[in-house]
């Protein structure tokens, strides 16, 4: 699966946030925003660094720092995952 396609399902399921929003696929992301996104039983949260239009796989990793990583309860909606 394409990494466009498996973002936008993860932000149409409600589990991505910015600054504390829920976000849709089409929102925009500026320098100094707070993502935080569900991955299953561990919520991340990030500070935007930097914003390309296009971008490496490789690069990704440097338009961002993190700012919490924690684990949480299963969702009886997503069936614990």
């Amino acid at each position: 699966m394409k990494r466009r396609t498996l973002a936008k399902e993860v932000a149409d399921q409600g589990r991505v946030w910015i600054n504390g929003h829920v976000a849709k696929a089409s929102s925009d992301v500026k320098i100094g925003d707070e993502l935080t996104i569900q991955f299953g039983q561990k919520r991340v949260t990030v500070k935007v660094t930097s914003v390309k239009e296009t971008v490496k796989k490789e690069e990704a990793a440097e338009m961002y720092e993190l700012v919490r990583e924690e684990r949480t309860a299963p969702d009886p909606d997503q069936g614990g995952v």
